[in-house]
């Protein structure tokens, strides 16, 4: 179960398109920043997590993540893109499911615990084939809500 609030379906985005991975993380900053933290703050941050090593893990999942300061919250959004981009995953091979995540920037643990819960997650090869195929974002809500290990605080 993620944290209360974590993600909602409002948060989330179904076959967007994009053209790059710096569209992708410009739409995950949409996505995720709030009235305290503006969406250039939210994707500087995202664009510097990448720049010290791609966030895909292969099979066409990537997990862009990063730390805010001032941020209250844990927040979490997921876009699935109409067509795959290069997101330079581990496998080489284009990303269509990715999840954002953003954590205050003294939630050490909290950070780790959510990615690892989150990784567990995509590792489920049938997950991601109903992501694929989900027909709206409360479905897709509901999916990550209820599935794979448990991601809490």
């Amino acid at each position: 179960m993620f944290p209360e609030n974590f993600l909602i379906a409002e948060r989330i985005a179904l076959d967007l398109e994009a053209g790059s991975k710096k569209r992708v993380l410009e739409v995950l900053a949409e996505l995720l920043h709030t009235d305290r933290q503006d969406t250039t703050a939210v994707f500087d941050q995202l664009l510097e997590r990448e720049r010290l090593g791609s966030t895909g893990m292969g099979q066409g999942i990537a997990l862009p993540h990063a730390r805010l300061e001032g941020l209250s919250q844990a927040r979490g959004c997921f876009v699935r893109l109409a067509q795959g981009v290069d997101f330079a995953a581990v496998d080489a091979e284009p990303v269509d499911l990715v999840f954002g995540l953003l954590v205050p920037g003294a939630a050490t643990q909290e950070h780790l615990q959510l990615l690892a819960g989150l990784a567990g997650r995509f590792r489920d090869a049938h997950l991601c084939a109903q992501l694929r195929q989900g027909q709206s974002p409360q479905q897709v809500l509901q999916l990550l809500a209820t599935s794979g290990p448990q991601a809490t605080a």
